[in-house]
């Protein structure tokens, strides 16, 4: 039995004449850049979320340099992040000249830890960027009260969460702006790189979506500020026309794997924590386990993959090693970095699939 740790495959089979038909719409239309289905994208996604604003652009990574763009951060502007989470989070701030300011994570959710963030506040900072871990949102109430007090922006990394819920709001919603991550290997994913800019703030809006051009005004040559490439392809967009309306669908599927992952592991290895107020997409199920070398051989010998997200926290990345963090600056993050280990999860995760990795995971410590 081969086992998948995400099975993109198995999902293109189930919706393949839906995206198939709306990858030949754009071909035969050859409108690649900036097409009809981008603009039908964002309305969609704004339905979806409830936003007044969405803005496509081409990557995740780039959805979180235009919301910092529009705020206009300048070198030596600080922002505030959590050490635990992709490069990407904190790269943007670097990329912009700005400086980083890493804060550690609550132990049972991985988000950053609101209680942290008010000692890391100095004049020069701007804004606040939480990630929503793994698919769970960060405590948005308690990290914008802060933010208020502070005249403070504060920024939604979504980049795995869309979909999720905070309190029976959208995940990407939460902040005063929402930024997502589109790449295939995310809950909801296209074919390649994309991602999106979320905001009920109109001057935001009409910044980013200068900024995605090249910095554009009224017309292609009118060039009002200096910009970026960041534009969706016509093609992604069209790709997530199809995957959409599935999934709310697959949001259910994948928690019916968490649970029975929490049911069958959760004597053995620390399993995942959700708020009775969130709910998640589990853009990964990460348990936490003191054995994880030896576990991990185990589940390989079985033909069971699994990853560490994340192996090294930010504040001890040799990328950001002019920031002056030493080991011991974040305990938590670096314990959770320690031990933490992510299983197979998908939405089409069959049942006796997962019964095997339940299976050698007991195994393992009865042994």
């Amino acid at each position: 039995m081969k086992i998948n740790f995400i099975d993109l495959q198995r999902q293109y089979q189930l919706y393949k004449d839906e995206i198939d038909a709306q990858i030949e719409k754009v071909i035969s239309s050859a409108a690649f850049i900036m097409g009809p289905q981008v603009k039908e994208l964002e309305e969609q996604l704004s339905d979806f979320l409830g936003v007044k604003h969405t803005i496509s652009c081409s990557s995740g990574t780039d959805a979180l340099s235009l919301a910092l763009m529009a705020y206009d951060i300048r070198p030596g502007d600080e922002i505030i992040t959590t050490t635990f989470t992709f490069i990407a989070t904190a790269e943007v701030i670097s990329l912009l000249k700005a400086k980083p300011v890493f804060v550690d994570i609550k132990e049972d959710t991985f988000n950053i830890d609101p209680d942290k963030i008010e000692t890391a506040i100095t004049p020069k900072t701007k804004g606040i960027i939480a990630v929503d871990i793994f698919g769970q949102c960060a405590d948005y109430d308690e990290i914008k009260r802060i933010a208020k007090k502070h005249n403070l922006f504060v920024i939604e990394d979504g980049a795995q969460s869309f979909g999720a819920e905070y309190k029976g709001r959208k995940a990407c919603s939460l902040a005063d702006v929402g930024c997502t991550s589109f790449f295939p290997a995310k809950p909801l994913g296209c074919f390649g790189d994309g991602g999106a800019v979320f905001t009920n703030n109109d001057e935001l809006a009409e910044i980013m979506k200068s900024i995605r051009i090249h910095g554009k005004g009224q017309n292609k040559y009118d060039n009002v500020r200096v910009g970026l490439n960041a534009r969706i392809d016509t093609i992604q967009a069209a790709i997530l026309l199809a995957k959409l309306p599935h999934y709310e669908k697959e949001v259910g599927l994948r928690n019916e794997v968490a649970c029975r992952y929490k049911e069958g592991l959760s004597d053995v290895v620390i399993t995942p924590k959700i708020y009775e107020h969130n709910l998640s997409v589990f853009a990964q199920y990460s348990i936490r386990t003191e054995q994880r070398p030896d576990l991990q051989n185990a589940l390989k010998e079985k033909g069971i993959p699994t990853a560490i997200h994340y192996p090294k926290p930010l504040h001890l990345q040799p990328a950001f090693a002019a920031l002056g963090y030493t080991e011991g600056s974040f305990p938590m993050a670096e314990s959770v970095c320690g031990n933490i280990l992510a299983l197979p999860m998908h939405p089409y995760l069959k049942r006796e699939e997962q019964d095997t990795i339940i299976e050698t995971i007991k195994s393992f410590y009865q042994s």
